[in-house]
């Protein structure tokens, strides 16, 4: 990525880097024609992967019709998509005469889904993470599909080696990954039978200044709190290479559907990561435990091999989230728990 600043300012800033389109992501619109709707817009991808869209369309000289649903339990977060000419619908996926009701389109984007508060309520998890896929192959069985997932499906590997690939067997551990499962059991069988062309994205994990695992693991250091590192190994992706590698493969959507782990190239330390925050902070980091020999992560090759590697180096997403939270600019509060072992979110 071009002109990347050593420090990011403020959320404007931010955001407009988040949703910068690539090449390869203008190339994946102008194949992929038609109008498209997020569901799950207002989550912590989808502003920016909406505006990544219209960027690209308009470099691209497309006009299409974007819609964005949610239930909107912020209502703030609404009015800034509609000031990027995205159309809103407010409703509960799980309502099927609302599912039913949102307009027929030939492109979908599901970014819909249940990880935090799953522990303790685990029925809703599962209504949201199998049930609506069903719903939303019902009804969108005319389209598209590109699905989000997560590589917590693959469950824990050995940290030695480079991480899970597509093809490899599903091993999840605890009831949000084996929902996750499920999620991905729906809609392939939905895809098979109905013939929806699709792309399950296992993504893991995304990061960006105000959430992710390194401002988790950043937040610990700068305010001297002891870091549990018996999940000693991470992978990390900038959310703008995210956003990108999921519209590059749109185009390849198939039945029975695809499978693309998003991650980055490479497997992190966690202990080594801290140390990296700490020189930055001057603030030594204070450890727990000792770094297990396996850990969640995935392979991402393929996909860099077929769109692109991601263009923002793991070095220059650490020294731009130590420079935000110095400057104490705005968190989304939203960690991600990427410690848990026992799969309890």
């Amino acid at each position: 990525m071009q002109d990347l600043p050593q420090t990011i300012e403020n959320v404007e800033q931010l955001e407009e880097l988040l949703s910068r389109p690539t090449p390869q992501v203008i190339k994946a619109l102008n194949q992929t024609r038609g109008d498209l709707i997020l569901l799950g817009i207002a989550g912590k991808m989808g502003p920016t992967l909406a505006r990544m869209i219209i960027r690209g369309d308009q470099e691209a000289g497309i006009q299409r019709r974007l819609i964005g649903v949610s239930r909107f339990s912020d209502e703030s977060s609404r009015q800034p998509l509609e000031d990027l000419g995205i159309e809103t619908l407010k409703g509960d996926l799980l309502d099927v005469d609302f599912i039913n009701s949102l307009p027929d389109v030939p492109n979908v984007i599901y970014m819909a889904g249940m990880k935090f508060g799953a522990t303790g309520n685990e029925s809703l998890t599962w209504a949201m993470n199998t049930y609506l896929p069903a719903l939303v192959c019902n009804k969108y069985q005319n389209s598209q599909i590109t699905a989000f997932s997560t590589g917590n499906v693959y469950g824990l590997v050995d940290a030695s080696g480079n991480g899970s690939v597509e093809t490899d067997k599903p091993n999840p551990t605890g009831e949000y990954a084996m929902s996750c499962l499920g999620r991905e059991r729906m809609f392939e069988h939905f895809s098979r039978t109905l013939k929806i062309p699709m792309t399950l994205i296992r993504l893991n994990y995304a990061t960006e200044c105000r959430y992710g695992v390194l401002v988790d693991i950043a937040q610990q250091v700068y305010q001297e709190k002891t870091i549990d590192i018996s999940m000693g190994y991470v992978n990390v992706i900038w959310q703008g290479d995210a956003n990108a590698m999921t519209l590059c493969s749109m185009p390849d959507d198939t039945s029975p559907p695809a499978f693309l782990n998003v991650a980055g190239p490479q497997i992190l330390s966690v202990r080594e990561i801290s140390e990296r925050f700490g020189s930055l902070f001057g603030k030594p980091p204070q450890f727990n435990g000792t770094e297990s020999q396996d850990a969640l992560l995935n392979n991402g090759q393929y996909g860099h091999q077929r769109y692109g590697a991601p263009l923002v180096e793991v070095d220059q997403i650490i020294a731009w989230i130590a420079d935000w939270i110095q400057h104490e600019r705005p968190l989304l509060g939203k960690p991600t728990h990427f410690e848990s072992r026992s799969g309890k979110f």
